[in-house]
């Protein structure tokens, strides 16, 4: 009579560095939670996750809505290379969107980011010029709306 076997290996189809992603509405906030969370490996796996929702504008205006960007900017400053390297990736492909690049000048990243164009990790820096060259794209009315905006804050604090 034949006996089950029970590898310890797992499937060949299944990536161990990958978040498992809860579905519909609960995904993002759930990939938020752990971006936040205490444990690198939760982090890691979180922002591979994140890397491949992203290329979806839809998702990225969720991510934004749902406060992803003070996670990320929290996560540009760690010391895991692997985590900052993840961090800027995410920030590289949101920019590739419109509502990506409005998104991070209005969140404040770009002053973050500036502080990895001196980075050791060659990906990293090769991340942060990637989102700077994406920015230097955007159109002149949101600029424009913007430099308004700033003006008239800075107006403000006289």
């Amino acid at each position: 009579m034949a006996q089950p076997r029970i590898s310890a290996c797992p499937p060949p189809d299944t990536d161990p560095t990958k978040a498992a992603l809860a579905f519909g509405r609960r995904a993002l906030p759930k990939l938020n939670e752990e971006l936040q969370s205490p444990e690198l490996l939760t982090q890691q796996r979180a922002l591979m996750a994140l890397c491949d929702l992203v290329h979806d504008p839809e998702k990225v205006y969720q991510a934004i809505a749902l406060g992803f960007l003070d996670s990320l900017k929290t996560l540009l400053e760690h010391q895991d290379q692997i985590v900052r390297q993840k961090a800027t990736e995410v920030l590289s492909i949101m920019t590739s969107h419109t509502i990506g690049r409005e998104g991070l000048i209005r969140g404040g990243i770009i002053s973050a980011l500036a502080g990895l164009l001196d980075d050791p990790v060659d990906i990293c820096r090769r991340n942060t010029h990637q989102t700077f060259d994406m920015l230097a794209k955007l159109p002149q009315e949101p600029l424009a709306e913007i430099s308004c905006t700033n003006h008239s804050t800075l107006g403000e604090q006289k």
